[in-house]
C-alpha cells in the first residue's frame, strides 16, 4: 500500500519508541517523513532511515513548534498529516499524595501543552489546504483508573483525549479530521527501562492484559497509519484503543 504518497506528515518524539516506528511505516506507505525530536542526533538517525526531514525542536515552547511547521512546509510544501507523539512518564510523578507540583507541571507541559501548541499551529496548514489528520497520543489510563498512579500523566493523558474530541468535532467540516490513540503499556525503551527496575511492577500489569503481554511500537504505528489515511476517512473525535483489551476485560485468560 502507498497511502501516503506525495504527503507530508510530521512526527514529534519521533527520535524512538513509537515516533521511530511510526516514521519507518508512513515512510513505506510514500510519506515525507519530518521527524522532530529534543535529541537532534536521534531524529536525523530516523530521518536517514526513512530519507525524510530531521527537525530539532522543544515542543513545550510556542517559538519552536511555530518554526518546525514552518520547516516541514517551506521543504515539502504540505502537512497533511501531524501525530504529536513526544512525551514523559518520570518516577517522580506517582501518587497524588507524594507528586510535587514541580513534577505535575513539567508532565503536563510536555504531554499536554505541547499537543495544544502543536494543533494549534497545524490546522492553520490544515485549513489552507482543506483537509489534513491530526493524530494525537492520549493513553488507554485516559479511559481506565489504575491504583498504580502517575497522576500527573494520567491527567494530561485525559486532557488530550478531551482536547482531540473537541478539534474532531470543531473542524470536521474543514475536512481536517483529529483523533486521540489511546495504546496501552507499549514494548518501549522508556517501559523497558520503567519495569526492568521493578519486574513485580511489571508483573501486576501484565496479568490485566489479555495477550499477556505488551504491545510493540509497530503494532501502534500500524494505528496511526490508518488513523492518518484516508481509510479512516469517516473517523474523528474519537478515541482508538490499542491496549490489548485492557479496557474491555474484566477477568484474563489464565495461562496455557
Amino acid at each position: 500500500m502507498e497511502r501516503f504518497t506525495n504527503r507530508t506528515a510530521v512526527i514529534t518524539g519521533g527520535g524512538s519508541g513509537i515516533g521511530r516506528a511510526t516514521a519507518n511505516r508512513l515512510a513505506s506507505e510514500g510519506a515525507n517523513v519530518v521527524i522532530v525530536d529534543m535529541n537532534l542526533e536521534a531524529a536525523e538517525m530516523v530521518a536517514t532511515e526513512v530519507k525524510g526531514l530531521a527537525v530539532q525542536a522543544d515542543v513545550t515552547d510556542a517559538d519552536d513548534v511555530a518554526r518546525m511547521f514552518k520547516t516541514a512546509f517551506d521543504h515539502y510544501g504540505s502537512i497533511d498529516v501531524s501525530f504529536h507523539n513526544a512525551g514523559i512518564s518520570p518516577p517522580d510523578d506517582d501518587s497524588i499524595l507524594t507528586t510535587g507540583i514541580e513534577a505535575w507541571d513539567r508532565v503536563q507541559k510536555v504531554n499536554l501543552t505541547s499537543v495544544y501548541l502543536c494543533c494549534k499551529e497545524v490546522i492553520p496548514y490544515m485549513q489552507r489546504q482543506g483537509k489534513g489528520a491530526i493524530v494525537n497520543t492520549a493513553s488507554f489510563v485516559a479511559t481506565m483508573g489504575a491504583a498504580t498512579s502517575q497522576i500527573s500523566y494520567t491527567a494530561s493523558k485525559g486532557g488530550v483525549l478531551a482536547m482531540s474530541r473537541e478539534l474532531g468535532v470543531q473542524f470536521a467540516r474543514e475536512g481536517i479530521r483529529v483523533n486521540a490513540l489511546s495504546p496501552g503499556p507499549v514494548n518501549t525503551p522508556l517501559l523497558v527501562e520503567l519495569f526492568a527496575k521493578d519486574p513485580e511492577r511489571a508483573a501486576r500489569r501484565l496479568v490485566h492484559i489479555p495477550f499477556g503481554r505488551f504491545g510493540e511500537a509497530s503494532e501502534i504505528a500500524a494505528a496511526v497509519a490508518f488513523l492518518a489515511s484516508d481509510d479512516a476517512s469517516f473517523i474523528t473525535a474519537s478515541n482508538f484503543l490499542v491496549d490489548g483489551g485492557i479496557s474491555g476485560a474484566y477477568v484474563t485468560p489464565l495461562d496455557v
